[in-house]
């Protein structure tokens, strides 16, 4: 019984030390962390690339990668240009849209049976008087100047991950002289490898396809800034649960800016749940679950650990890596329960 409570002090001290170190060393954890991804992202194109018909088989590797490298940087010009397009079409339509949301603030209020409907001047003097504008937007320079850092970071150490990964295979048949152990290790690497794959590669078409469900219906509506709401909608769907929740929400908060019309406004939300839920609460889920074997409750529960520790590049970062912990474990016999714990169905490969 000693042992027992010795053995999960330690854990316990080593799980607190271990959460410390993460948190701190965030800055230095996450942008490692992405450009794993990256490189795998990177990879699954490259393999993509020798399917295309004709020429695909034909290409050497190197051309792959870099077409792969080109595609994705172009995608992220395509975005950032879309982002700071829409920026400076809100900022000129910034009048109609609090005409809009004052309307439709007044028309709540009457049907709520409010007799002093807000004007703009009471909700300035009582929701914004302790906005400062200027702090608004020196935060906004100062984030999106953090964000082009960290991708440059970022491409950087994918880069050189890529040169490395020349060299990988040699490097694990060194790690050890005892053939077992190098071929376990192998083992272990190919197994990660091929389920984050899988999951980056399913995620990836459920948002592709969550994201232009999303742009067909609010095209229809005719909501401004849909191609860049079904880029953000593809995004959030990265993050389970919590990201459908918010892919709905602020496409409809702009909606209601927009029209100033509650009847618009809640045909649109209903539109756009209809979809959201069957894909973010059922099909993404068991999908997710299936290729990584990770009980939805766990899912939830390693988004918010994961973004209490990195914020919400943990929420993006939070499955894959709590299916690697869960891979690992599964080889261990000591952590060999986290692991089924961890699981869907309690079901976890025996180690040979």
């Amino acid at each position: 019984m000693n042992d027992t409570l010795r053995t999960t002090t330690y854990a316990l001290i080593l799980v607190v030390a271990a959460g410390w170190l993460l948190h701190v060393g965030k800055g230095i954890f996450v942008p490692i962390v992405l450009s794993v991804l990256l490189v795998y992202v990177i990879d699954g194109l490259a393999r993509l690339f020798t399917r295309v018909p004709g020429a695909g088989p034909r290409l050497p590797g190197q051309l792959r990668y870099a077409l792969s490298i080109v595609l994705i940087g172009v995608i992220i010009i395509y975005v950032a240009r879309m982002l700071i397009a829409s920026l400076n079409n809100v900022v000129a339509l910034a009048p109609q849209y609090e005409t809009s949301l004052l309307n439709a603030i007044q028309a709540a209020a009457q049907r709520l049976g409010i007799e002093d409907a807000p004007t703009w001047a009471t909700l300035r003097r009582d929701l914004l008087a302790q906005i400062s504008l200027q702090r608004a937007i020196g935060t906004t320079f100062a984030s999106v100047s953090a964000i082009a850092g960290s991708l440059v970071v970022i491409f950087l150490y994918g880069a050189f991950l890529l040169l490395e990964k020349r060299s990988f295979a040699a490097k694990i048949d060194g790690v050890s002289r005892d053939p077992d152990r190098v071929a376990r290790l192998r083992r272990i690497i190919a197994d990660v490898n091929g389920k984050i794959g899988t999951y980056l590669a399913l995620k990836t078409v459920v948002s592709v396809v969550q994201g232009l469900v999303a742009w067909a219906v609010m095209a229809y509506f005719d909501l401004q800034f849909a191609p860049f709401w079904a880029v953000l909608i593809g995004l959030l769907n990265f993050v389970p649960y919590v990201g459908t929740v918010l892919s709905i929400f602020f496409p409809v908060a702009f909606a209601t800016m927009q029209f100033g019309d509650l009847g618009t406004v809640i045909t649109l939300l209903a539109a756009l749940s209809a979809g959201q839920f069957v894909i973010g609460f059922f099909l993404d889920p068991w999908l997710m679950g299936s290729s990584l074997n990770l009980s939805p409750f766990v899912i939830l529960v390693s988004i918010t650990v994961w973004g209490a520790l990195w914020g919400i590049p943990g929420a993006f970062l939070a499955v894959p890596i709590t299916a690697c912990m869960a891979m690992v474990f599964a080889e261990f016999d000591a952590t060999r329960p986290v692991a089924v714990l961890l699981s869907r169905n309690g079901e976890v490969a025996a180690p040979p």
